[in-house]
């Protein structure tokens, strides 16, 4: 019986220094070689701009555009994945950030690793040796992560902020224990999410409650919700 492929984004179970676990998606490495690949482009950009400019200086150009060069190839992803939260322009495009491998921010030194193991991931060619520990490592991890102890992750989006619809607040007819307060307040956050024909279906469940139907039990729901929320 033929088994499943391994996914390419896995899980990883850890526990921060202050006893909070997390869990971390990692990276595969297709998301990841795109946002080596639009860094790269952007790299080459600058360092095109650069070049540019310095032949107009003749021979103290060549200095110059090697100091720049060199700036360019080593100094773009470890400032970018220290300064900006572990994130290279490119890998916040693919909403990607490079993390310690306990879900710390990545410093100074990891990301100094990490980079300079790319000299080794290249091998033997089109980083051969990268691509290969990316597909044999769970957690998708290039040799430079492993030595460095870090972890590319993708970034989870921000929750969005749900708000109960501002009408004015009404107290409860009858005392509802805590979990039907709390079902009454998801309600009222939840009801944008969903229609206006939904919204009266529910609302009519709870006729016997806001001794209304329709539209009418809806606004009145929504105004026990603010009550319990204690809006004025």
């Amino acid at each position: 019986m033929p088994t499943a492929a391994p996914p390419l984004d896995t899980l990883r179970e850890v526990e921060t220094p202050e006893g909070v676990a997390l869990t971390l998606r990692a990276a595969g490495p297709v998301p990841r070689a795109l946002a080596w690949l639009i860094d790269f482009t952007l790299r080459l950009g600058i360092v095109w701009v650069v070049a540019m400019i310095t032949t107009l200086l003749g021979h103290a150009g060549n200095g110059v555009m090697a100091v720049i060069v060199f700036l360019v190839y080593w100094g773009y992803p470890i400032a970018l994945e220290v300064l900006f939260n572990g994130q290279t322009l490119g890998k916040r495009v693919m909403g990607l950030r490079v993390i310690r491998d306990n879900g710390a921010p990545i410093g100074w030194i990891p990301s100094i690793v990490r980079n300079l193991m790319r000299s080794v991931d290249m091998f033997p060619a089109m980083y051969g040796f990268g691509l290969a520990s990316c597909l044999i490592d769970r957690h998708a991890r290039r040799l430079g992560d492993i030595v460095a102890g870090t972890l590319v992750v993708h970034v989870d989006p921000p929750e969005r902020v749900l708000y109960a619809p501002e009408v004015p607040p009404l107290p409860l007819p009858v005392l509802l224990l805590r979990e039907e307060q709390s079902a009454l307040v998801a309600f009222a956050e939840r009801a944008p999410l969903i229609t206006r024909e939904r919204q009266e279906e529910l609302a009519n469940l709870l006729a016997p409650l806001t001794g209304a139907a329709g539209s009418l039990g809806v606004q009145r729901l929504f105004g026990y919700a603010n009550g319990l929320l204690g809006r004025r």
